[in-house]
């Protein structure tokens, strides 16, 4: 019973977010004053309360009071919008001042795949910096006039670290910030970069999936997806299942894709438990915050080891993720076991003043 409610809920946020990022017209949307009542907190504590008003903005919801919630977010999120930005830009004066080459990923730059730029919020600046520019990079950013900056610093973005950092640079693209030029992922490597990120993380914010269904709607007539999809087999496979999940959740048009980057059927497995996680999209019930006492303090007894490893038991896309395995029909409870036993022997070698 309790699985069917996650399945209906998290059903509801894909409808209401299904095609939420395109230009007019969006698509129709069927939705029962009730359905929107209970969809709301789920938007709104995601992080797509902007995209769900824009969606109910021409309907006859927009004056219910679910709907005005989030029409109330999305005006806040527009003046944040304009706030982060400034801080950008004052991250990347400082950098250039000092002649210091970066890259910023997902957040900003995943707006720009939007209409305009407060349908998509983001809190942290992921940047990545040359490894010969590192170190000076983290001296300039640790001035006091950045210290309202949430910065994410970066030798490489993990997702897509089996890529060479010069020819991320070399693919990137320029664009412009106000008085400053910024240097973002080329759209490759920003897809490639998105999907992983998606999966890694266990798909459970919608506003991801968003994103990747922005970008493939706005490919360049020169994209390359051989680069997109890189040399590694299995990365390749979680990019494809990415797509195929903004495809199959989202509505995605993929459409124009060539085969290489066609989904086959993903896995029932998948497309469950992504609905499952939208039914409780909120970070503070994702790990590590979701854990409620440190594992080492539970290592000391047998009951208390096999409870801690309970309440750690892992998504089954995250735990794919984790042990480089592959999304498919077969059962994930030896990916989610081996990924068990990697943090208890990581716990095992670690200090105890220092175990999660």
């Amino acid at each position: 019973m309790k699985s069917k409610l996650g399945l209906r809920k998290g059903g509801l946020v894909a409808r209401v977010l299904a095609g939420a990022w395109r230009r007019e017209p969006l698509p129709a949307l069927e939705l029962s004053e009730l359905e929107l009542d209970e969809v709301a907190p789920l938007l709104y504590g995601s992080g797509a309360a902007a995209l769900g008003w824009r969606r109910l903005s021409k309907t006859e919801l927009s004056n219910s009071p679910a709907a005005e919630l989030l029409h109330q977010a999305y005006r806040l999120l527009s003046l944040q919008s304009e706030i982060h930005e400034q801080k950008i830009e004052r991250v990347f004066r400082a950098l250039r001042e000092a002649s210091v080459d970066a890259i910023l990923a997902k957040g900003w730059a995943a707006a720009g795949l939007y209409p305009e730029r407060t349908l998509r919020p983001y809190g942290d600046i992921d940047i990545c910096i040359r490894p010969q520019h590192f170190e000076l990079a983290e001296e300039i950013l640790a001035a006091p006039e950045l210290s309202d900056c949430w910065l994410d610093l970066h030798r490489h973005f993990a997702e897509i670290g089996e890529r060479r950092i010069k020819d991320l640079f070399d693919r990137s693209r320029l664009i412009t910030l106000g008085a400053e030029t910024i240097r973002i992922l080329g759209p490759e490597d920003h897809l490639a970069l998105l999907s992983i990120h998606l999966l890694k993380h266990g798909a459970w914010r919608p506003l991801w999936l968003c994103d990747i269904g922005a970008a493939i709607e706005s490919l360049p007539a020169d994209f390359d997806w051989d680069v997109c999809l890189g040399r590694n087999d299995k990365r390749a496979g979680w990019i494809v299942s990415a797509i195929g999940l903004a495809d199959q959740l989202l509505e995605a048009n993929i459409e124009a894709l060539p085969s290489a980057a066609q989904p086959r059927e993903l896995p029932a497995w998948l497309v469950e438990n992504v609905l499952k996680q939208w039914a409780n999209p909120f970070a503070i019930n994702q790990p590590p915050m979701s854990h409620p006492v440190p594992m080492m303090s539970q290592w000391k007894s047998p009951r208390g080891m096999a409870k801690g490893l309970r309440e750690r038991w892992p998504d089954p896309i995250l735990a794919t993720v984790s042990v480089n395995g592959r999304f498919n029909s077969f059962p994930r409870w030896p990916y989610q076991l081996a990924n068990c036993m990697s943090r208890v022997v990581r716990l095992v070698i670690r200090s105890p003043g220092t175990a999660q």
